[in-house]
Order: structure tokens, then C-alpha cells, then sequence
């Protein structure tokens, strides 16, 4: 009964998190300025609050695996906590470095105060970029990582909760090897476009899902670069 408790607790919370931090975009999108007050600052605080929106989804399944390495192996309640802190602690430290990506892109040009390019040839750049990349020996490792969450954990398997941030900061750091294509092209239409968003939540979402994701990664990369191609020439 106890343990019910716990877990349903627990993705409460996750849930929880991840609904706010799509309120907050949402809000975000309606009056950006007044909720961005700073520059670098304003920027990094989007940055995290959007990972949590866009990868909260693309973790359930791993945490789907470490609860039921729960009952099935050594896992511990404490051990799921740290694995989301350990995953999420990686994110926003990416989340710093595009803020700052962005913060600078904006001081030379290239983008607009909305994270937008204003340069076709930069678009069709990183368009090319992170189409090119699905096609990776380094996409396809992250990726079996990512699809076999179980197989991870069991191969790098630490208690407790620091073990859990262990695995959580390990997995992260595949996460983001994984997804940072997607995640850049946010630039070529704007970073507070709640579409993309959207769409490369569906997408990082099911590229990691086994049953599905082989079917995708690559014919979305020939799509990428169709869209880097067809932007450069128009």
C-alpha cells in the first residue's frame, strides 16, 4: 500500500512538472517579453523550462524501465528520484549552452530577439546539419541507448539515490547526443514557436521507442535536409 502511494506520488510530480513547464511555454509565447525580463539570464531560464517541457515526455519510458527494475531488482524509490535529477541536471546545462549560443547569435545578427534566423544560409545550415546527423554512426549508438533503457540500467547499475543520479547523468548525456539536432533547428522558425515544440517532442518521443523509431530517423533526416535544401535555393 505504502509503496502504491509512493509511486503514484511520484509521477504525480513528474506529470506535474512537466504540465507547468508547458503552461509557463505557453505563456511564454503570448507575452515573451514581459517573461523573459533579462537577456542571458531570461534565455537560460526558457532554455531549462523548455526541457523540461520537450524531454519530459521522451523520459517516461526509462522511467517506465527503473520502476520496474524497482520490483524486479534492487531499484528503490530514492534511486527514480535521482535518475530524473541526474537526467534533467544534463539537460540544463544544455539548456545553458544554447542559451548562450542564442544570446551571442543574437549579438552578431544572425537571430532575432525571438531566437529566429534571419539568414536563410544559416537555416539551411543547420537544417543540413542535423539532417546529415541522423544518418550517424553516433545517432544510431545514442539511440540504442535510449531504446533499451532496461539493458542500461542493468549494465551500469548503481543504488540508491546517488546511483540513481549516476544512471540519470549517463543517460542524459546519450539523451542529448540524441536529440540536440532537433533541438537546434528551433532557430530556423523561432525557439518560442509552440509547433515545433510540439512536433519535436512527437518526433524525439518516438524515434526512441524501438517499435517505431527505426521506421523514422532516417527517412526524417533525408526530411531535414530537403528543408536545408529547399531553404538555401528559395
Amino acid at each position: 500500500m505504502q509503496q502504491s502511494i509512493l509511486r503514484n506520488t511520484f509521477w504525480l510530480g513528474f506529470f506535474a512538472i512537466v504540465l507547468w513547464a508547458w503552461w509557463v511555454m505557453f505563456g511564454m509565447t503570448v507575452a515573451p517579453m514581459s517573461m523573459m525580463p533579462s537577456q542571458y539570464l531570461g534565455l537560460f531560464s526558457m532554455w531549462a523550462i523548455m526541457m523540461a517541457a520537450m524531454m519530459g515526455p521522451t523520459f517516461v519510458p526509462t522511467m517506465r524501465a527503473y520502476e520496474d527494475l524497482i520490483t524486479s531488482a534492487n531499484g528503490s524509490r530514492a534511486g527514480s528520484v535521482g535518475v530524473v535529477l541526474g537526467f534533467f541536471v544534463v539537460w540544463v546545462g544544455f539548456a545553458g549552452l544554447i542559451a548562450f549560443a542564442q544570446y551571442t547569435l543574437i549579438e552578431v545578427g544572425l537571430l532575432t530577439a525571438m531566437g529566429q534566423s534571419v539568414s536563410r544560409y544559416f537555416s539551411a545550415a543547420l537544417l543540413l546539419s542535423a539532417g546529415a546527423y541522423q544518418f550517424t554512426a553516433l545517432k544510431d549508438r545514442c539511440l540504442d541507448h535510449c531504446r533499451s533503457p532496461t539493458f542500461q540500467f542493468l549494465a551500469h547499475w548503481r543504488t540508491g539515490f546517488s546511483g540513481g543520479v549516476y544512471m540519470g547523468l549517463h543517460h542524459g548525456a546519450y539523451c542529448v547526443a540524441c536529440c540536440w539536432g532537433l533541438m537546434v533547428i528551433g532557430f530556423v522558425g523561432g525557439v518560442m514557436d509552440l509547433i515545433w515544440m510540439g512536433g519535436a517532442t512527437v518526433m524525439m518521443t518516438l524515434e526512441k521507442l524501438p517499435q517505431v523509431g527505426r521506421y523514422l530517423t532516417r527517412p526524417l533526416g533525408f526530411g531535414l535536409i530537403a528543408w536545408g535544401v529547399l531553404t538555401l535555393i528559395q
